[in-house]
C-alpha cells in the first residue's frame, strides 16, 4: 500500500480537512460537575477507566470525570459510518484527493482514514478524551505503511490520539517503531499473558491488551464449559507478566482488558491497569448493588475456569492464554541480541519458529486463513483439534487470526458504504 508521508503535501492537506472546525478545548473537564462512586473507587484502586464505543449518544449519559479515554475499531467505527452520518464528507474528501491524483482503491483507503481520525476528532471535542484510533487492516501486514500512518494519524492529534496496531508480526515491528519515537500505541487484538509478554519486550507499546470477552464465548460456544472466568485468568495473567516486565526490563507497556461482556466482569478485575468497557457492560456495572466499600483489588487473583468434565484443557490449548514458558521467556532473551530493526516480518516469522515458539506466531496457510474467516470472531474447535492439540498452533494465535479476520470484515463492508456513496456520486470506479 502506498502511502503519504507526514510531510507531503497530500499528508497536510488532508489533516487540514480532517482538522476542519475542530475546536478543542484541552484540560477542559466537559464532566466536571458528574462523579460516581463506583468509578471512582476503581480509579482509587489504580484502574484506568476507557468507555469502548465511538458513539457520542451513547458515551454522554455514562461519561463522568472518572472515564478518560474512548476506544474505536472498524467493528465500531463501521456502525457509526453506516448510519449515514458522513456520507456528506465522502464526497468532499474525494474532490480533495482526486485533486492528488487518487483513484480507485488508494482514494478509498485514504477515505478511510480520513473517517477514522475525523470521527475521533469528534469524539476528542465533545468529551476532550483521548481516543484509540485503529489503522485500516490492509495494513496489518504491512510494518513500513503501518509505521508511516500511525505518523499521520498521531500528528493530526497529537494531544489526544493513541494509534491502535494489530499484533501481527509486522505490527509488532512497526509499534517498535512508532513506540520508539514517541507515539502511543494500544497494541491490539491480544488473547494472552504471552503474546503480551512479547509485546511489551520486544515492541514497548504503552498498552496491550486481552480479548476476554471472545476467549468466554470460544469455550462456551464449543462446549468445553460454561465460558466463565477463562478470560479473566487470562487476563489477570497477563496484568501480572507485564508488571514483570515493568520492573524488570523496564518496559512501559499496561494492560487494557477489553471485550468486556458484563458487569460483573468489572468487579472482579477491580486493579487492572486499564478497563475499556462497553457502555452496555458500564450501566450493568453500575447496576449490580455493589457498593464501593465492596471493591478491592483482584489482580493476584487466579481463576479457575469451570470446564465440563472429561475436557482436556491442554488439548484444547487453554494454557496458552495464561502460561508463559520458559522457551518463550528465552526466545526473547535471545531476540535481544539481534538486530531486530532490520528484520522484516518472515524475520521475525523465522526467529520465533527457530526458537521453538511457531506456535505463538504462526506462518499461516492460505487454507488456514480461508477457514478462519469463514468462521467468524469465534473459532470452531473442530477444524483447529489436531493442531490445537499438537501444539503447531497457540490458542491465542488462533484467537488472533480470528480476530483479524472478523475486524477486516467490518472495514470490508465500511469500504463498500464508501464506494456505494462514492458511485452514487459517479466519483469512484473499482
Amino acid at each position: 500500500m502506498d502511502t503519504a508521508t507526514c510531510d507531503s503535501r497530500l499528508a497536510q492537506d488532508v489533516s487540514s480537512f480532517v482538522r476542519e472546525g475542530f475546536t478543542p478545548n484541552f484540560g477542559r473537564a466537559r464532566a466536571a460537575d458528574r462523579t460516581a462512586p463506583l468509578w471512582r473507587r476503581l480509579r482509587e484502586l489504580g484502574t484506568e477507566l476507557w468507555l469502548d464505543t465511538g458513539s457520542i449518544e451513547d458515551t454522554r449519559p455514562l461519561w463522568t470525570r472518572e472515564f478518560s479515554a474512548l476506544t474505536t475499531n472498524n467493528t465500531l467505527l463501521n456502525r457509526e459510518v453506516q448510519k449515514g452520518a458522513y456520507d456528506s464528507l465522502i464526497p468532499r474528501a474525494a474532490d480533495l484527493l482526486r485533486g492528488h491524483g487518487l483513484a480507485g482503491r488508494e482514494m478509498l483507503l485514504e477515505i478511510a482514514f480520513i473517517l477514522n481520525a475525523r470521527h475521533a476528532l469528534r469524539l476528542v471535542e465533545e468529551f476532550d478524551a483521548y481516543v484509540s484510533v485503529e489503522e485500516h487492516t490492509d495494513l496489518a501486514h504491512d510494518a513500513a505503511a503501518a509505521v508511516e500512518v500511525a505518523r499521520r494519524c498521531h500528528a493530526i492529534c497529537p494531544e489526544r490520539f493513541i494509534v491502535k496496531i494489530p499484533l501481527t508480526p509486522a505490527g509488532l515491528l512497526a509499534t517498535r517503531r512508532v513506540a520508539g519515537e514517541g507515539i502511543p500505541v494500544n497494541h491490539t487484538l491480544g488473547f494472552s499473558a504471552r503474546q503480551n509478554f512479547v509485546a511489551a519486550r520486544l515492541a514497548r507499546p504503552e498498552m496491550a491488551n486481552v480479548f476476554m470477552g471472545r476467549l468466554n464465548a470460544f469455550v462456551a460456544d464449543n462446549d468445553l464449559g460454561d465460558g466463565s472466568l477463562v478470560g479473566e485468568r487470562a487476563t489477570l495473567a497477563s496484568q501480572r507478566i507485564l508488571r514483570e516486565v515493568r520492573a524488570r526490563h523496564d518496559a512501559p507497556t499496561r494492560q487494557i482488558g477489553a471485550s468486556f461482556r458484563s458487569g460483573e466482569q468489572v468487579r472482579d478485575l477491580a486493579g487492572l491497569d486499564i478497563m475499556t468497557m462497553p457502555p452496555k457492560v458500564a450501566r450493568g456495572f453500575m447496576e449490580l448493588g455493589v457498593s464501593p466499600h465492596d471493591l478491592a483489588d483482584r489482580t493476584e487473583e487466579q481463576y479457575e475456569p469451570p470446564l465440563k468434565r472429561g475436557v482436556d484443557a491442554a488439548e484444547a490449548g487453554l494454557h496458552t492464554l495464561w502460561d508463559v514458558s520458559s522457551k518463550v521467556r528465552e526466545c526473547l532473551d535471545a531476540l535481544e541480541q539481534e538486530d531486530v530493526d532490520s528484520m522484516q516480518p518472515v524475520d521475525l516469522l523465522a526467529f520465533f519458529s527457530a526458537h521453538g515458539c511457531g506456535d505463538l506466531l504462526v506462518n499461516w496457510t492460505d487454507r488456514q486463513i480461508a477457514t478462519s474467516a469463514a468462521e467468524g470472531k469465534i473459532p470452531k474447535l473442530a477444524n483447529w483439534a489436531d493442531d490445537l492439540a499438537s501444539g503447531r498452533i497457540g490458542l491465542d494465535a488462533l484467537m488472533n487470526l480470528a480476530g483479524l479476520n472478523s475486524f477486516r470484515a467490518d472495514q470490508q463492508a465500511m469500504d463498500e458504504r464508501i464506494s456505494k456513496v462514492l458511485q452514487a456520486e459517479g466519483m469512484y470506479e473499482s
